[in-house]
């Protein structure tokens, strides 16, 4: 794209900075970032994930910096993660060994562990709380004694549970043969941070773009999906939010023993494990319904991407050239807020040669018509 310098734009360009960091401070009151991390903790969760980069002090920071703009701070966060070293692969991480803060199925009532109904804001009427005007950090300190001294020994009906291994719901029904064992796959993973995407990619990074993908963009096309724009309407068989924890095998031993390896602290994520149902011919014609699974996974609690992640993850394992959402290329360049948002901010970047040129070959054609028209008439 060519372009044309503006002469004596630098000192342009030094003032907007000043205006810019002057509308962030113009009332005179810095926000503090431990304020950030503590009143914010939805924002802080969508931009690490679609950064691909836990740290919720430095998402905090991010956020302080673009304003409370989810795609600034992705931004910048992402600009931050490509300078740092990779000295370390973890251990493969079971979801398994999740310890669980919060466990629902809509497609059983009962299940072994019970449903955990967790923090969640699905519960409750969604009208704005007057009594937040006058928050203080007494009144929440005082609330946080009263809480901490009730006994919920009563309530919760899941204190027998061990929530480091609750059991997972697509167990019980690959037990009764309703779904399909899981087979061993010793492929690495993709790593779309480090090689650019090919065409046919490879689930693991179609799973990558999905959880780093901007979470309306896809929480969109997973309701396109389930609106008719693609082939499946799935139930949730399993959603969970919980810490997993990370290993790191011991730097001097090959052998790479789970005994041996270093654990380095934990992270939290949301999973979903999506149920579609498949119809499916057998011998002789006759058709049965199985299942399929569409997974999600994302960093801290977004429960709306991890089900969405799901639903694509599924519309992508069956290309399908009636449904765009079916297209990996259509699904995959168009989700990401970083890719977006920049082409989208590169139009207002100065385009002096392509318009003049466009506008050229309009007033000539113009020019043109104006010649023939005064022909006609002589």
């Amino acid at each position: 794209m060519g372009y044309v310098a503006v002469k004596g734009g630098t000192k342009a360009i030094e003032e907007s900075i000043k205006r810019l960091k002057y509308e962030r401070v113009k009332k005179g009151t810095a926000i503090e970032l431990h304020k950030i991390e503590a009143g914010m903790r939805g924002l802080i969760d969508q931009v690490m994930s679609e950064s691909s980069l836990y740290d919720q002090s430095l998402a905090a920071l991010a956020i302080k910096q673009a304003e409370g703009n989810p795609e600034e701070a992705v931004f910048l966060l992402r600009a931050y993660r490509s300078t740092l070293p990779r000295k370390h692969v973890s251990r493969v991480i079971s979801s398994e060994n999740m310890k669980v803060e919060r466990r629902i199925s809509a497609s059983f009532k009962d299940v072994p562990g019970g449903q955990i109904l967790g923090a969640t804001t699905d519960y409750t009427h969604r009208l704005l709380d007057s009594e937040l005007e006058n928050e203080s950090d007494i009144s929440i300190q005082e609330w946080l004694r009263a809480f901490q001294e009730e006994d919920h020994s009563t309530e919760n009906q899941n204190d027998s549970a061990d929530l480091n291994s609750l059991p997972k719901v697509l167990d019980y029904l690959r037990s009764e043969g309703l779904l399909a064992s899981c087979e061993k796959n010793d492929l690495q993973p993709g790593d779309v941070t480090r090689k650019s995407l090919e065409f046919p990619s490879m689930r693991s990074e179609r799973l990558q773009i999905l959880t780093r993908g901007q979470t309306g963009a896809v929480t969109s096309l997973a309701y396109a999906v389930i609106r008719g724009y693609g082939a499946l309407h799935p139930t949730v068989g399993e959603l969970r939010v919980g810490q997993l924890p990370v290993h790191l095998d011991h730097p001097l031993l090959d052998e790479g023993q789970e005994e041996d390896s270093y654990y380095i602290g934990d992270f939290t994520v949301t999973e979903a494990e999506m149920l579609i149902p498949l119809t499916v011919e057998k011998d002789q014609g006759k058709k049965e319904i199985e299942f399929e699974v569409g997974y999600g996974m994302c960093m801290g609690q977004n429960e709306t991407k991890a089900i969405a992640m799901g639903i694509l993850d599924n519309c992508l394992e069956k290309p399908n050239k009636e449904f765009p959402s079916h297209n990996e290329e259509f699904v995959l360049y168009h989700i990401d807020s970083v890719e977006s948002t920049g082409f989208i901010s590169h139009l207002k970047m100065p385009h002096y040669v392509t318009f003049q040129s466009k506008l050229d070959s309009i007033r000539k054609s113009k020019d043109k018509t104006t010649e023939q028209e005064v022909g006609w008439h002589e």
